[in-house]
């Protein structure tokens, strides 16, 4: 049993995140003071396992000796280093835009958080390459996230917001996602926002039938006016939700980049996970998405899914470049409270560190000669070998959408349940989240009182 006592500290749970990259629940103890001043009979097994520290002011000077304590501890040394935040690249740009130097960024990253060489040179990579290809945010301007949480199966590792419904619940939802849609287009449109990047997210969007489909992209454009977006996303995502119909319908509105989504290119993981289509489903997706004409489409893949080894992964990853995507976002699996596999096995993120690290590696080096670059990066929490998430693009054929939501430099307006709207105040570099709620059937009940939060929260 590993014990930290943190003498001085009023928020442990911001140091326990570090613990539990080294540690599993169960395997740690962590205290605000010694066992020996609370009364208690606990003992360290050995001095290896106790660490005892008195808050001096400095968390990063706390959180650097905390890991090294780990490290001996475990025999591990994760190569983010002492990171446990989603925004590695953010963290990396605040620093530049502060100091003005990439050598500098690359020093902080090691010393201050000792980030592992090669993370830091992927950070800075990332970041120099958001810069030049699409630079900032344009002044009095905002990015649009439409969410239709729907899907036709629920994933074993899904935690998302996503509704096997009938089709008169989707109806209800869309009703109450149009007056939304209005009030918000409305309200852009009075204050002289421009939209840089829309995204419609999930769920699975194209869950929608194309009647459904359809009405729902032509009340965006009636809302918002969508000539000079710079980005216009559509995340198909499930390729059995896929016809011609509705991608020539995406084309038509104007969408220009898209999501297919299969995971995984192994049909029995397919079957085992709970995705409803088929290998072919994908190949098929692909060969309609390139016959009606979409610009960009990307694709997501899952490292570390139950039962598949490296070679799994190389063999899913080198069909989708095959098929010709234009984005492929290599993402590990992360194992979150109220997903299937979590009920599972509760400790499934700690397995297949190596793996999932072997895997991850192989594809940058694969992709990287194939002639993609990697243009954004995120971390998630409980994920297999404490990796990231890289989305990469061949021909700068970057997501502006991917980039500014996790840059956090640009009000993000968020429609429909489980939206999370974001306003960003620049005088001072920080967000002031809007949520809207999760259930779609309370944001139906509820929808009124959604749009007074945005009136009160996010119009400012």
């Amino acid at each position: 049993m590993y014990r930290c006592v943190l003498k001085g500290v009023e928020k442990l749970h911001q140091y326990e995140e570090l613990i539990k990259v080294f540690l599993p629940k169960g395997e740690y103890e962590i205290w605000s003071e010694s066992p020996e001043e609370t009364g208690s009979d606990a003992e360290a097994d050995d001095d290896d396992s106790l660490f005892l520290a008195n808050f001096d002011g400095d968390r990063d000077r706390l959180r650097r000796s905390l890991y090294e304590s780990l490290a001996r501890y475990t025999g591990k040394r994760p190569r983010w280093g002492t990171l446990t935040g989603i925004r590695p690249v953010k963290l990396a740009g605040e620093i530049y835009d502060s100091c003005g130097s990439m050598e500098d960024v690359e020093n902080i990253l090691s010393d201050r958080y000792l980030v592992d060489e090669s993370k830091v040179r992927l950070t800075v990579e990332t970041l120099r390459y958001q810069r030049q290809i699409i630079g900032r945010p344009p002044e009095k301007s905002v990015s649009v996230y439409i969410g239709i949480p729907f899907c036709p199966t629920r994933c074993l590792y899904c935690s998302f917001t996503s509704n096997q419904v009938s089709d008169d619940e989707v109806e209800r939802y869309l009703e109450a996602l149009y007056r939304e849609i209005d009030y918000c287009g409305e309200n852009l449109r009075r204050r002289g926002l421009s939209i840089e990047s829309m995204y419609i997210g999930g769920g699975t969007p194209t869950s929608l039938d194309e009647s459904q489909l359809e009405k729902l992209l032509d009340r965006i454009e009636a809302s918002f006016g969508l000539k000079g977006i710079g980005e216009f996303t559509v995340e198909a995502g499930r390729p059995d939700t896929f016809t011609e119909k509705k991608l020539k319908i995406i084309k038509e509105a104007g969408a220009g980049r898209i999501s297919i989504n299969p995971q995984t290119m192994k049909q029995e993981t397919l079957d085992l996970i709970g995705r409803r289509h088929t290998v072919e489903d994908t190949v098929r997706a692909f060969e309609l998405a390139k016959r009606v004409g979409i610009d960009c489409i990307n694709t997501d893949l899952i490292a570390g899914l139950p039962g598949e080894n490296a070679a799994d992964f190389r063999d899913s990853l080198e069909r989708i470049w095959s098929l010709g995507a234009d984005n492929i976002t290599l993402h590990t699996l992360a194992v979150k409270r109220g997903s299937g596999l979590k009920e599972l096995d509760q400790e499934y993120n700690y397995k297949n560190e190596e793996l999932c690290t072997e895997m991850l590696d192989d594809a940058r080096l694969f992709l990287t000669g194939k002639g993609y670059r990697p243009y954004y990066l995120y971390r998630q929490k409980h994920t297999s070998g404490n990796t990231e998430n890289l989305g990469f693009c061949r021909a700068d054929s970057v997501s502006i959408y991917n980039v500014r939501i996790m840059e956090e430099a640009q009000s993000i307006l968020a429609l429909g349940a489980g939206g999370i709207s974001k306003v960003y105040f620049p005088e001072e570099n920080r967000l002031e989240r809007v949520a809207n709620v999760s259930n779609y059937q309370i944001y139906i009940d509820r929808i009124d009182e959604m749009i007074e939060r945005k009136e009160k929260e996010f119009w400012r």
